[in-house]
């Protein structure tokens, strides 16, 4: 990205990354199950918070999922609320489980 930020996928750790200028800058944690990939677990450095890396993360990861043919069961509250605020991706999760999830 043009900023200095970049997401990135690590599958060998089952998470996608995000750095800022090179540096680490926080995790989004998933599992993968076939075709289901459930987001578990989120975090940002505490000297990136409130610059908005959490929803670039995020936005990310779930459009690359998406890109993957992947459904989506957000299990970590960070999820769970950015597609609460951005329904252009519950589609995502699979219809059966949204209401669990209050979406």
């Amino acid at each position: 990205m043009a900023d200095g930020v970049s997401v990135l996928d690590n599958p060998e750790r089952s998470r996608f990354e995000i750095t800022a200028d090179g540096a680490p800058a926080g995790f989004a944690e998933y599992r993968l199950h076939g075709e289901v990939a459930d987001f578990v677990h989120t975090e940002v450095d505490d000297r990136f918070e409130g610059q908005g890396l959490g929803s670039r993360l995020i936005r990310a990861a779930l459009d690359e999922t998406r890109a993957h043919g992947r459904q989506v069961m957000p299990y970590c509250p960070f999820v769970k609320a950015f597609i609460g605020k951005h329904p252009e991706y519950a589609d995502l999760v699979p219809a059966e489980a949204r209401s669990r999830f209050g979406l």
